[in-house]
């Protein structure tokens, strides 16, 4: 029986170890083998709802949102899968279907 930990995105048991890195090969997921102390120290990013985001979760918009240098808008209720959180003032960074990467502040999205 493998001692390798299971992949923490969805659960597989087929993990293998990649340098220092655990790998997925079902998800292609990977991870540290050693987590350290400045993991801990991130910061918690939050929907308009209060619901904490991780990367890699799936989020819809909540409001209109028009995209500066563009005549385009990013309608209500169009959903973002397989987000990842950033540091700055927009802490989302996104693609959405038929726009294209950008992104979005955590106070304008719930999580699905």
């Amino acid at each position: 029986m493998s001692t390798l930990p299971k992949c923490p995105q969805c659960n597989s048991e087929f993990t293998y170890e990649d340098g220092s890195m655990y790998v997925c090969p079902e998800c292609a997921h990977e991870w540290p083998q050693h987590t350290t102390a400045a993991n801990s120290d991130t910061r918690v990013v939050r929907d308009a709802h209060g619901n904490e985001l991780k990367d890699g979760d799936t989020i819809t918009v909540i409001k209109d949102l028009k995209i500066k240098g563009s005549s385009s808008v990013v309608k209500v209720g169009t959903k973002v899968k397989n987000i990842r959180i950033v540091d700055g003032d927009h802490d989302i960074d996104c693609r959405i279907d038929g726009i294209g990467a950008m992104q979005l502040k955590s106070e304008f999205v719930k999580k699905v």
